[in-house]
């Protein structure tokens, strides 16, 4: 299991910006082209890593969690809800400031209520800005986070609560190097 995975990071693509090596990758960036194998392998890999027993919603991260998650929705038959960029102004709409190790903005959650038991799943954890300001947002609702999975792992940040990833990587000019995998 994950050997799809595996291979397509040790062959992906590396940018340099200054210093950084950023690794463009199917599942955390949609380029280059998103393989059914490799989000087949993903999707049952993270079915078989996280705590489902009575989750009644995935939530997800746009962009990149969108994939990942409407599969696995489709899987289980858990509907998912997205945290959005943009506002809806819906009823309930939770305000999440998020500053990442690259980027500051605001996110926006909707659907997740009181006594929900959640899933969330995202593509990559690397800072875990986006985790840490998801975290107490979720909460606030009354929802339970049931567990958290993210397919890539760069950088093991502590987000103050147990996490699962996929895979661990680092990534440097001579490109992705898998450390460790969840199976």
């Amino acid at each position: 299991m994950l050997e799809t995975l595996k291979i397509s990071l040790e062959t992906c693509p590396i940018v340099q910006r200054g210093e950084y090596s950023y690794f463009i990758h199917p599942i955390t960036d949609g380029v280059p082209l998103v393989e059914p194998n490799l989000l087949r392998d993903v999707a049952r890999a993270l079915f078989k890593a996280l705590d489902l027993k009575n989750v009644n919603k995935i939530v997800v991260s746009e962009a990149m969690g969108i994939h990942i998650g409407t599969v696995l929705s489709l899987m289980t038959d858990i509907p998912y809800t997205i945290v959005r960029k943009r506002e809806y102004k819906l009823p309930g709409e939770v305000v999440i400031g998020q500053t990442t190790g690259y980027s500051k903005g605001t996110l926006y959650l909707n659907s997740v209520f009181e006594g929900d038991r959640i899933a969330f799943i995202d593509d990559v954890i690397s800072t875990g800005g986006t985790i840490r300001a998801l975290l107490p947002a979720l909460e606030s609702t009354g929802a339970e986070v049931a567990d958290l999975c993210f397919v890539i792992n760069r950088g093991n940040p502590d987000i103050g609560r147990p996490y699962k990833s996929l895979v661990t990587i680092d990534v440097d000019k001579d490109g992705v190097h898998v450390l460790d995998s969840y199976f």
